[in-house]
Parts: C-alpha cells; structure tokens; sequence
C-alpha cells in the first residue's frame, strides 16, 4: 500500500490550526451563531404554539422554514466544530461523517414537517375555519423583524465564508416569507377570506421542499458512500489513466468523508516505462479534482489481478 504522507502532515498541522481557534466558519464569530439560534429556535416554538391557537396554517408552515433555518445554522456551527476535532483510535476518520448524518436528519425532519402542514392545509381548504387574523399578523411581523436582524449580524461576513453566505441567505428568504404571512393575515383581516391561510401556507411548503430535496439528494448519496455533487469519476479515472506509466486503473472509489471533504484510493497498473515519480504525479492529478485523502496500490501488470489489464 503505497500512502500518501504528505498529505498527514497537512492534516495533523490543520488541526493544530484548529485548536488554536484562528480559522473554520464559527470562529468568525461564534456568538452570531449561538444568539441566532437562540432568537431563531425560540421563535420558532413560539410560532408554532401561535399557529395552533389561532388556526392558521400559514403560520405553522412560516414556523417549518423558520425551523429549516435554525437547521442550517446548526448545521453550518456545527459542521466545523466536528471537522475540528481530531480522530480517535476506533473512529480513524474523526467525527467528519456527523456532518453527513446530521445533512440527512435535517432534511428528513424537514419533510416530514411538510407532510403535517401540507395534510392540515388541505383539511382547511375543504372545511374554512375562522383564523385570529391579527394575532397571525402580529406574529409573522414579530418573525419579519428577527429574520431580518439575524441576516443583518451575518451582513458583513457573506462574502468570505459559504456557511455564513448561506446563513445570510437563508434568513433574507425567511424575511420575506413572514412578509407574506403578514400580507395574507391582513387581506383576512379586511376581506374574511380564510382560504388565503391553508394557500399562502402551501406556497410556503413549495418553498421547502424545493430547498429541502437538493439537501436530501445530495445527503443520501454521501451516507451511500456516493462520489460528492460535482465530482465527476470518469473523469478522476481518465485523469489517471492519462498519467504516463499507467497502464490501467482498477478499484477506483471515490467517496465523502464530510459534506466538505473527499477522499479517493485506487489501483494503478504501471508500464514497464513508468517514470519514479508516478505516485507523487498520481497524487496531483487527484489534488486537482479537489481530493486531498488518496491512497493508491501501485502493481505491476503481471501482479495486477484485473480483468481489463
């Protein structure tokens, strides 16, 4: 088993950075993760109970995006805290896998949320029920002003960091959800028509879901051990193959160990013409795909128990 040193060096001095609190996505200012939310979980209940007592769908769905957003800050905190911590004897990859796992909780939660909502629209739509209209009002406004202070404490930072550029975003999207929710609770409040609540609460749940299912896809495929969204294999095996000395590619897996990184290991035949340097070389070619974790066998084709060679 030929291994790539390099790169575990690399790694153990990344964690050293780690541990020293100077880089990762929530030490740009942990606190705006946690009052975020804090703010953002605790209106969430609250909006929820608001929801029920006054009848409106509307609002317990505005209380399901605002559900999926508490989500992904929790997910973007604490992704980088996981990647931070270091491996163990029996967990050899560390806790990177979690980021995975916790994608894939998040999406499911998500659906699932939907199908409620979504079930108790439809209820509405077919028997109209009388909704506190400024109650829903007064809430969604309440949620208005909190969406839209938490996007502004990530304002300055959006530019630097995906996780806050998606924290930021997230929350713009919400802000202008719960305006809608206020907008649909005052054309109750004048008009009387109820039905607007089960069908802003529906358009809400569109809404979700078409975040949610690129989360689940994408969530799904890297619990499977599937190659990360944009990685295209046939290319990571054309790339090597293209390496002069290679003779043939076989076992080639490419996988992710975090929603952030990949890893790869194959089996290279080598030609009798094989200059020395071919794993270093092998090692770049997959480094240009973005893949810092390979393990390579190099074989020779008399040794090489493949069917193509």
């Amino acid at each position: 088993m030929a291994h790539d040193h390099h790169h575990h060096h690399g790694h153990g001095h990344g964690h050293a950075h780690g541990h020293g609190h100077d880089h990762g996505p929530v030490n740009t200012g942990d606190w705006r993760y946690v009052v975020a939310l804090g703010l953002n979980l605790g209106f969430v209940i609250v909006e929820f109970w608001a929801g029920l007592v006054s009848g409106s769908t509307a609002l317990m769905a505005d209380a399901g995006h605002n559900l999926s957003d508490v989500l992904a800050l929790a997910l973007a905190g604490g992704a980088a805290w996981l990647a931070r911590k270091r491996a163990r004897d029996s967990l050899t990859y560390g806790y990177r896998k979690g980021t995975v796992l916790a994608a894939l909780a998040n999406a499911i939660l998500l659906l699932l949320a939907c199908g409620w909502i979504s079930w108790e629209a439809f209820q509405r739509l077919m028997n109209p029920v009388e909704v506190a209209s400024g109650f829903i009002v007064v809430v969604a406004g309440i949620g208005f002003f909190i969406n839209l202070g938490t996007a502004l404490l990530f304002l300055k930072d959006q530019h630097k960091d995906l996780n806050v550029r998606g924290a930021y975003l997230h929350m713009m999207a919400d802000a202008a959800v719960s305006l809608g929710v206020v907008a649909a609770g005052l054309v109750i409040m004048f008009s009387g028509w109820t039905i607007i609540d089960p069908m802003i609460s529906l358009v809400i749940v569109a809404v979700i879901l078409w975040a949610t299912w690129g989360l689940l896809k994408d969530s799904v495929t890297l619990a499977m051990d599937g190659a990360p969204a944009g990685m295209d294999v046939s290319a990571v095996r054309q790339a090597l193959l293209d390496l002069p000395g290679v003779a043939a590619v076989h076992d080639l897996h490419v996988w992710g160990l975090s929603t952030t990184d990949a890893a790869l290991t194959a089996h290279l035949v080598r030609s009798a013409d094989a200059p020395p340097d071919l794993l270093t070389r092998a090692q770049k070619a997959a480094a240009g795909f973005g893949v810092a974790h390979t393990t390579f066998q190099i074989e020779d084709a008399a040794q090489a128990d493949c069917p193509d060679c």
